[in-house]
């Protein structure tokens, strides 16, 4: 799988294939891309001399033997309409979207499937990966998906009970925690009169420095907290307010997940069974 084909170079596409190139994982003539919009494409390939920009799905897909599909979940019966002539049981489809199960893909496609829901981290070559194996995946390819990754992140296996949560801490949890650090700026703003550039500074170098404690090792998360908060100091008398509101908080929010999570898969279920309505070929923009 010298060529690798990514259809959709919108948001994660174009970062899956930037990490890729910064970490030297793949050389920019391995890399054929197609979208939608081709302007895109072209732009994408511009900013990285030697990208291969293919004329259509079609096209990467005669090309390419193993294909990263970084489109949206209601437009993959399209897509997959557009390539079904040129896929072979040789190709490998890897999936980045979680609503559709790769049991439906696999009723599609007469090759391979699996699944690698990428984190915003991984543009910094950092946080994790989550595989997903479909059944006519070999151990070759397993061990392909797990090595082009591990360049990247660090590829973690789960099982599809286990999809949306794993998603939720993993992809969503970047937002997730950018919100409530940003609460935090914007409170201190509005408390004490601290510039909001001061209080931004100050609250992304302390997460930068608290990610490298854990990153080596040097504390978990309970031990952390354990240490800066000392008893009768001003640390425990500021938690309060949080152990006050926060506790049950996720639950609710996981919750939220899981039921646009099932939603999306009724959604693209119900696609995948009928005619499309309207083209496919971009990733998220």
């Amino acid at each position: 799988m010298d060529t690798i084909g990514f259809i959709g170079t919108g948001s994660m596409g174009s970062i899956l294939i930037e990490a890729l190139l910064s970490a030297k994982a793949l050389s920019p003539s391995q890399i054929i891309i197609a979208n939608r919009t081709p302007a895109k494409a072209e732009r994408l390939a511009e900013r990285h001399p030697g990208l291969i920009v293919a004329q259509s799905n079609v096209e990467l897909a005669k090309k390419a033997q193993a294909l990263l599909l970084c489109v949206k979940p209601l437009e993959y019966r399209v897509l997959l309409e557009q390539i079904a002539p040129a896929l072979s049981p040789e190709h490998l489809l890897i999936t980045i979207t979680s609503p559709i199960k790769l049991a439906q893909l696999e009723e599609l496609v007469p090759c391979a499937v699996a699944r690698v829901v990428p984190s915003i981290t991984n543009a910094a070559r950092s946080g994790v990966s989550l595989c997903e194996f479909g059944s006519r995946v070999t151990e070759s390819q397993r061990q392909f998906i797990l090595n082009l990754f591990s360049q990247i992140s660090n590829p973690t296996v789960i099982s599809e009970s286990f999809l949306r949560i794993t998603s939720d801490l993993t992809s969503c949890g970047p937002a997730f925690i950018s919100y409530i650090l940003q609460q935090m700026i914007q409170d201190a703003v509005s408390e004490t009169g601290i510039s909001q550039e001061a209080a931004t500074y100050l609250t992304t170098q302390m997460f930068i420095g608290m990610a490298d404690l854990l990153k080596s090792e040097i504390f978990t998360l309970p031990s952390l907290q354990q240490r800066v908060c000392v008893p009768g100091g001003i640390t425990g008398e500021g938690l309060i307010p949080l152990q006050e509101s926060i506790p049950g908080r996720f639950a609710e929010v996981f919750r939220r997940t899981h039921a646009k999570f099932a939603e999306d898969q009724e959604l693209v279920a119900d696609m995948l069974c009928h005619q499309p309505q309207e083209a496919a070929g971009e990733g998220q923009s």
